[in-house]
């Protein structure tokens, strides 16, 4: 992992009104095929999308022309022969990778040539690479991964952070995770003021370890100057459910929650295909129940909202689960197009610019007691 990347074209007058995605076309399980498949479905329903694909350029322009009915025109490439494997350490690919398709999406965003960076590669090597070259936001210690979790909320999903980017978050971390949460509802599902809910083993105040105790004080303080209400300590239980729009934890404990979330999932697509196939009347059942059992499936589908956003980086870079398929994919790039479309970087960085002053307002603000909080409803 040594050669130099090609340096990102610019792209002509044509071009310029269209939103520029970085791809990184490699590393995910499916390959390079399944990336340009969901590339296409995205340009087939997006007209004010380009792309700019990362990696070997002679196996990827035949992919591209077989779909050349919807990337016409569409694609541009920069042409680098590595790729970082899921077995690739981080640290290894922050010394060495500068010859890899991960590398080269991630400085085309540093760069200018493209608004967002979307991969399916090793999540650990993409968070390590984003940090060294887009660098964390002013006030961010550490960054998160951000995912939409389906919900019993009217928009749909909630957000839950952080899912794997640390194992590891104080509670001046956790209030930054809230605020950017919060940041990230607003832009993602459309609230105006999102609720947050801090993440434990109960929903009493006195429960938990020192740091959330510690960080419900600090997010209750700054929930007002934060434009967000704190709903205090949430449950697992919680997590697709409806009393909060943003749950937020620490990357250990989010990335257990989310796999936990994928593998129940599959475990009862299986269990209700094998009872729908258990007899002749529960096959019969089944196709009476088809549009009902299709409009399950599109409900609770994670391919609809694969993508980790990357928050805290002074860039837009999507993680798109490593087994996505092209539905999956296309999702990823939706995401970041729609993130890169308003403008919410930016945003990200003004919500954020102020959380160390938050954070040390809050820190130096006690709470009040019961007694002083009755004195002042009385």
């Amino acid at each position: 992992m040594t050669a130099q990347p090609q340096t990102a074209p610019a792209y002509p007058a044509q071009k310029a009104r269209r939103i520029v995605i970085s791809v990184d076309a490699m590393g995910g399980d499916s390959g390079a095929q399944a990336v340009v498949a969901g590339m296409a479905e995205s340009a087939a329903i997006n007209p004010d999308i380009a792309f700019l694909l990362h990696g070997p350029r002679a196996e990827l322009e035949p992919l591209v022309a077989r779909r050349s009915a919807q990337l016409d025109g569409r694609v541009d490439y920069c042409d680098v022969p590595d790729v970082v494997t899921m077995e690739d350490k981080p640290s290894h690919v922050v010394r060495h990778g500068n010859g890899t398709s991960m590398w080269s999406a991630v400085q085309s965003v540093r760069d200018g040539a493209a608004a967002a960076a979307v991969s399916c590669g090793n999540t650990g090597a993409l968070m390590a690479l984003s940090m060294l070259r887009l660098r964390r936001l002013p006030g961010v210690n550490r960054p998160a991964i951000a995912i939409l979790w389906p919900s019993r909320n009217p928009q749909g999903f909630n957000v839950m952070l952080d899912v794997g980017a640390d194992v590891r978050a104080d509670a001046g971390d956790l209030l930054q995770f809230a605020l950017m949460g919060a940041a990230y509802a607003r832009t993602g599902l459309a609230l105006e003021r999102p609720r947050v809910g801090l993440l434990n083993v109960g929903t009493e105040e006195h429960k938990g370890r020192a740091e959330l105790k510690e960080a419900h004080g600090l997010i209750s303080t700054c929930a007002a100057a934060g434009g967000f209400d704190f709903v205090g300590f949430v449950e697992g239980s919680d997590i697709p459910g409806d009393v909060a729009d943003v749950i937020v934890t620490d990357g250990f404990t989010g990335n257990v929650a989310i796999k936990t979330g994928e593998g129940t999932a599959g475990l009862i697509g299986d269990l209700l295909r094998e009872a729908f196939r258990y007899s002749f009347l529960s096959r019969l059942a089944s196709l009476l129940a088809l549009t009902s059992l299709n409009r399950l499936k599109t409900r609770i589908d994670p391919r609809r909202v694969n993508g980790g956003v990357f928050l805290g980086l002074n860039g837009t870079v999507v993680k798109s689960h490593g087994g996505a398929d092209a539905t999956g994919v296309s999702a990823a790039i939706k995401l970041a197009f729609k993130l890169a479309q308003s403008g919410f970087s930016e945003k990200l960085a003004a919500r954020v610019a102020s959380a160390a002053e938050l954070t040390q307002n809050a820190r130096e603000t006690p709470e009040k007691t019961a007694d002083e909080q009755k004195e002042g409803r009385a």
